[in-house]
């Protein structure tokens, strides 16, 4: 019986090790870009109390229960706010179009929401798609692609692609050639939106002149280390995935396998372990007391050693995603005015967009 047991162990053993090859990604942790001066705002404190009540509001249920009122909540961050765009509902591809007084159709960025692939929609972050429309002077696509656990991991990835094809032609008054793309994503969806640009490279399709990434998740692995040391100081991932910490990386690795049916190595889950090369300018804006700030540190690192154009901004104890508490926190508005200043330079030709 004991060598039954033994030869399981090793079988289970090799078949990790096969499986999950790692490239180790430590010798990146050595470059890290400044940070920026100062303390977080006095406003700061009123986000942390609504972080507060993200928490509250799925507090004892579990399960789909517990999905389902994050996602209620999630939804109901843009309630109240003066938002000066037009929201129009768009079903194929599913999302919807946010347009700033004034803007031009011919300039679109596609927008891809954060919520761990379970969570978010068009309406949770209309506070960032009504800003960004604002900034670029274009119309915004926020792809409502499908969540997990409902659909495949898969399923979210070819609903963003589709999304990005299907704008280089058309506009929110129909069939319509754009002049310039962005693309644009946090957290989950900034993965999506790495992603995303490589896909654009390896397919022959008109590249973006641009992407932005907020606080990306850019290696499901969990290899890096603020996945580990900054889980005290992350209030919003920190009580939900700080638990991770206490179980062996090979056995989440496995059960990200089966969760989403595609392996934590690949590029597809994880853009920092893809071909970094020929990538359009990329902006990735993080905070120094978030778990997947090395993430960010990571990528911005060896995208640069593959001679792609990424600058990595960094904030001082921001909350994950802080950008879409605009306009109540003025760290939130001095990184919408940082990517204005980011697509200034990209589009007085500064910052070379990759070869499609």
């Amino acid at each position: 019986m004991l060598w039954i047991i033994l030869a399981v162990i090793v079988f289970i053993v090799a078949a990790t090790f096969l499986l999950f090859r790692l490239e180790d990604l430590s010798h990146l942790d050595g470059d890290n870009p400044p940070v920026r001066e100062g303390k977080p705002s006095p406003a700061n404190r009123e986000v942390l109390g609504r972080i507060r009540e993200m928490g509250e509001s799925s507090r004892g249920l579990r399960g789909k229960a517990r999905l389902m009122a994050l996602r209620k909540h999630m939804d109901g961050l843009s309630e109240g706010l003066e938002l000066a765009s037009e929201f129009r509902f768009n079903a194929s591809p599913r999302g919807e179009w946010v347009l700033a007084p004034g803007c031009d159709t011919r300039r679109r960025v596609l927008y891809i929401h954060g919520g761990a692939w379970a969570a978010g929609s068009p309406r949770s972050h209309r506070a960032i798609t009504d800003r960004l429309s604002a900034i670029t002077g274009a119309a915004v696509f926020a792809v409502d692609y499908r969540l997990m656990p409902e659909n495949r991991f898969m399923d979210g990835v070819r609903d963003c692609r589709d999304a990005y094809s299907w704008l280089l032609k058309h506009g929110p008054d129909g069939d319509e050639p754009s002049d310039f793309m962005l693309i644009a994503g946090d957290s989950a969806g900034g993965s999506h939106t790495l992603g995303l640009i490589a896909w654009i490279r390896d397919n022959g399709l008109r590249q973006a002149d641009a992407a932005i990434a907020f606080s990306p998740s850019t290696d499901l692995t969990l290899t890096a280390p603020s996945n580990r040391n900054n889980i005290g100081t992350d209030p919003l991932l920190g009580p939900v995935f700080g638990g991770l910490s206490k179980i062996p990386l090979p056995v989440i690795w496995w059960a990200t396998l089966a969760a989403f049916r595609v392996s934590p190595t690949s590029p597809v889950a994880s853009p920092l372990r893809g071909d970094l090369r020929d990538l359009p300018p990329t902006l990735i804006q993080a905070s120094d007391t978030e778990m997947l700030l090395d993430n960010a540190r990571r990528y911005a690192a060896r995208a640069k050693a593959a001679g792609s154009p990424v600058a990595l901004h960094t904030w001082p104890g921001m909350v994950h995603v802080w950008q879409i508490f605009v306009p109540l926190l003025p760290e939130a508005e001095e990184a919408f005015e940082d990517i204005r200043a980011f697509l200034a330079e990209v589009e007085s030709g500064d910052l070379s967009p990759a070869s499609a």
